[in-house]
């Protein structure tokens, strides 16, 4: 009865914060509280058990998602999260007003066996739905439909060719796949297709399994090389890649269309209701449209965007400077991909930035700090000085903040470090102070003394005796230590 309240009284403030409950919908919601939403004192097979990934979401204000390295999935442009499937996540995230969390696991199966182990609390990687497949879990509303496609090649002299004499070259009908050898990725729906297929047509076919984590764009790139003849892809993702491998058709359909849903556990029926009853008002809005658009319709665009980026651990990168992120990181101990993060919170990664304070360059440093470490003004516009004079200013603070936090833990050390650059040491002392006296935590930055760095833009606040430095416009620090620590976290996603 408790989580019922709990979880009422939460979606009631969701739903407050976007002005879209009237008095007649809160007086059913609070109805709904006072009992439980289902009653399954004698009714094993409600479904809506205590285990239910929603519960846990709502009191941790964090969901736990699985997706893939792909282009469509999840992947990093210039320091900058994208991909189809993460842009609807964090579009439900922000429903719920709670925190997403990326676990990125490239290989089909393994997304389904550990959210099937209780790892994650929803698979999202193009999944579609299948019989097999909702034997061992439940689906969302499909958040689009396409066909399975055959990918092959354009025969060497299509340019010269009118489109009737191409055809009369390649695979028009699935039938024709009798006797033909097909790569398809090991666990994936594009198999059990081809299962069912053989079935169909009353033939053979040679299917050869292959990785799951080969992507669309590998395969083409096998077709393309004449390393292997067919594979089989979801419509939407070929149509995706096609920007890149011309030369590979994918105009024959071998399945009807299908759907593409999240994956959730099969004892989460109430985050599948609570997913649904979001796809249904969010598929109706101008966000979602223009995210399908982005990656779907306007694809020779994206795809030219991402091209080569997509996938860190393929030899993409986060940055134009990479290397000297890498150079200077090393120095003071700091992983590079955090200076990255750092970097591109401060200038986006434009090393002619200039603030309204007078800061410049990639790390936005005032000349009068650059000094100090050897850099003059005019040389702050070169990343490699900027960069040289930013970390070693990191190491100054970050070395003050080893001798006062009290926690062994490191990571609070980054914190207060990440503070410090931003609003000085002055205001994170300050905000120190006020944490210890309204008994919060003021070794911990999350939640405790982040709190109190908020407070000082309140005269309640600032002007309390405790404070030394006076008014501080609290959001910006707030906001940055965990901008900068949120894509951290999607850098380490890749590289790691």
């Amino acid at each position: 009865m408790e989580s019922i309240t709990r979880y009422c009284t939460h979606i009631y403030s969701v739903l407050r914060r976007r002005k879209i409950i009237g008095v007649i919908a809160l007086i059913l919601l609070l109805a709904s509280c006072d009992s439980p939403l289902v009653d399954d004192s004698n009714n094993e097979d409600s479904g809506y058990t205590r285990d239910d990934a929603l519960d846990e979401i709502l009191e941790t204000g964090k969901i736990h998602a699985l997706t893939d390295n792909s282009a469509t999935g999840y992947f990093i442009y210039r320091g900058v999260p994208m991909g189809y499937e993460y842009e609807l996540l964090e579009l439900f995230s922000n429903y719920l007003d709670v925190d997403l969390e990326i676990t990125v696991i490239d290989e089909t199966t393994s997304i389904l066996d550990s959210l099937e182990n209780g790892f994650g609390h929803v698979g999202a990687a193009n999944f579609t739905v299948t019989k097999a497949r909702k034997e061992r879990f439940l689906f969302s509303e499909p958040h689009l439909s396409t066909r399975q496609v055959l990918l092959q090649k354009l025969p060497e002299n299509y340019r010269t060719l009118t489109r009737e004499q191409i055809d009369r070259q390649l695979i028009q009908e699935p039938k024709d796949l009798a006797g033909k050898t097909v790569h398809v990725r090991r666990g994936t729906s594009f198999h059990e297709r081809l299962l069912n297929l053989q079935n169909e047509i009353g033939d053979s076919i040679n299917i050869v399994l292959i990785p799951s984590n080969l992507d669309c764009d590998s395969l083409m790139a096998l077709i393309d090389s004449d390393s292997i003849q067919y594979s089989v892809e979801d419509e939407n993702i070929a149509n995706f890649f096609q920007t890149f491998h011309p030369r590979v058709d994918i105009r024959t359909p071998i399945s009807f269309s299908q759907n593409i849903a999240w994956v959730i556990p099969k004892n989460s029926p109430k985050l599948r209701d609570t997913i649904n009853a979001w796809i249904e008002g969010a598929g109706k809005s101008s966000d979602y449209a223009y995210i399908y658009n982005k990656y779907f319709k306007w694809t020779r665009k994206a795809g030219q965007k991402v091209s080569g980026l997509y996938s860190l651990r393929g030899g993409g990168s986060i940055s134009p400077f990479d290397d000297v992120f890498k150079k200077y990181a090393e120095s003071i101990g700091w992983d590079w991909s955090l200076i990255a993060s750092l970097v591109r919170q401060e200038s986006n990664f434009d090393p002619t930035s200039r603030s309204w304070a007078g800061a410049l360059g990639l790390m936005q440093l005032m000349p009068s700090t650059a000094l100090q470490f050897g850099v003059d003004s005019g040389q702050l516009f070169m990343p490699d000085p900027n960069v040289y004079a930013g970390t070693r200013y990191i190491e100054k603070v970050r070395d003050y903040w080893q001798n006062e936090i009290q926690l062994p833990d490191s990571q609070e050390v980054i914190h207060f470090t990440l503070a410090s650059y931003n609003v000085g040491i002055g205001h994170i002392q300050d905000a120190r102070r006020l944490a210890k006296k309204h008994d919060r935590d003021p070794d911990v930055w999350f939640n405790n003394v982040e709190d109190m760095i908020l407070a000082k833009s309140n005269p309640e606040y600032y002007r309390d005796e405790v404070v030394r430095h006076g008014y501080c416009r609290g959001r910006e620090p707030y906001k940055y230590v965990r901008n900068i620590m949120r894509n951290y976290e999607h850098y380490r996603n890749f590289l790691e």
